[in-house]
């Protein structure tokens, strides 16, 4: 399981056996998908799903490029951001690829972020009890974390990616070019993630991103290493735990506290994304750790610093707005999936690169902490 290089691509493969696929990452790669696709699938149609940003940007290209390889291609384009995670969007995708005559061995090709990504993933995974998938992630979160793994899902009113399947993708094409059309913020939200990988285990990768983020952000050969180097981590840990029944939860390191922000301000995105609430999820995780006495303040300390440096929030007077309640995101924390016989998970630290899965957290601890922290 290693990263095999060229002078601008990589390729990370994901071992798992009948499931097992591969991971390329460079730039260029959206106008080849024909030929990467029909190199390993066996079908010759195909499903897009994308969303009204990206469209514009590279539906053309993309059904070009798999026209000129023979595969007939259909698209979906949805409107784009969190929302679109939703059952009657579902049944829309659904009911497209059905009326596209997929069959299991044709593909549904997801274009787009992590949203587009999930969405389409669960659709794949249930029409004809399973067809192939291939995911094309526009967006630095998607190519580092969402497309890698199989996890599907949308939203429910009772929290988010709470309804969903296991489904591996059979191909990610992960087009680096594509960042270079995203906002500062969304590629700061998504090395969030990033960072993360560097907390859970790999306490050198977090050094190196605290020396090369600049360049990371910038372009260039720093950038290609440091999304190679999180497919791997990613990859490694769903081979080890495919179906998160245990080392594969440490990905969630700062998304339960995440998410319930997330939850708190309605999933509007211009007030919070999924990495910003990452990102003062993974800081609160460190500073709850410190709290519990689990790990050194000057851990937090020193991971609030990096992603300020950034521009990323850390804390919770950074999101705009009022914020509900502590109640609110307790309630919101109790939906989470990581909660197992209603007691509380959460992946805590013993300092960086040290994380670890803590069950049965007492409440009581969590609810203090957050009125701590809470800008009230």
């Amino acid at each position: 399981m290693t990263v095999h290089e060229t002078i601008e691509e990589r390729l990370v493969h994901v071992p798992l056996g009948e499931r097992a696929y591969d991971i390329l990452i460079g730039p260029g790669l959206i106008g080849r998908a024909g030929g990467e696709i029909s190199s390993r699938l066996k079908g010759k149609r195909a499903a897009i799903v994308t969303d009204e940003h990206v469209a514009p940007l590279y539906l053309e290209a993309l059904m070009d490029g798999l026209q000129t390889d023979g595969i007939e291609a259909v698209s979906l384009t949805l409107p784009a951001g969190e929302k679109t995670k939703s059952f009657d969007h579902l049944v829309t995708v659904c009911d497209t690829v059905l009326a596209a005559r997929i069959e299991r061995n044709d593909a549904v090709i997801a274009l787009g972020g992590g949203v587009i990504g999930d969405l389409a993933g669960f659709a794949a995974g249930i029409v004809r009890r399973g067809v192939r998938f291939v995911q094309i992630p526009t967006s630095l979160l998607a190519q580092v974390d969402s497309s890698v793994g199989g996890k599907t899902g949308i939203n429910s009113r009772h929290g988010k990616n709470l309804l969903g399947v296991f489904h591996q993708p059979d191909l990610v094409l992960a087009d680096t070019a594509v960042l270079d059309t995203l906002s500062p913020r969304e590629f700061r939200a998504g090395y969030a993630e990033v960072v993360k990988y560097g907390l859970i285990d790999k306490p050198e990768f977090f050094e190196w991103l605290e020396k090369n983020w600049n360049e990371v952000l910038s372009g260039g050969p720093a950038r290609i290493q440091a999304i190679a180097t999180s497919c791997q981590a990613k990859s490694d840990v769903v081979v080890a735990d495919e179906k998160e029944n245990g080392v594969r939860a440490l990905l969630n390191l700062g998304h339960t506290f995440g998410h319930a922000l997330e939850a708190a301000t309605e999933y509007n995105s211009e007030r919070l994304v999924h990495g910003e609430g990452v990102a003062i999820g993974m800081v609160l995780a460190h500073e709850f750790s410190a709290r519990l006495n689990l790990a050194s303040p000057d851990d937090a300390a020193r991971v609030r610093a990096h992603l300020e440096a950034v521009g990323l929030p850390t804390t919770m007077k950074d999101i705009p707005g009022k914020l509900p309640d502590v109640e609110m995101l307790m309630t919101a924390i109790a939906q989470d999936k990581k909660v197992k016989g209603g007691n509380l998970t959460f992946i805590l630290t013993h300092g960086i690169g040290k994380s670890f899965v803590a069950n049965d957290v007492p409440a009581s601890e969590v609810r203090s902490f957050l009125g701590e922290k809470h800008p009230g």
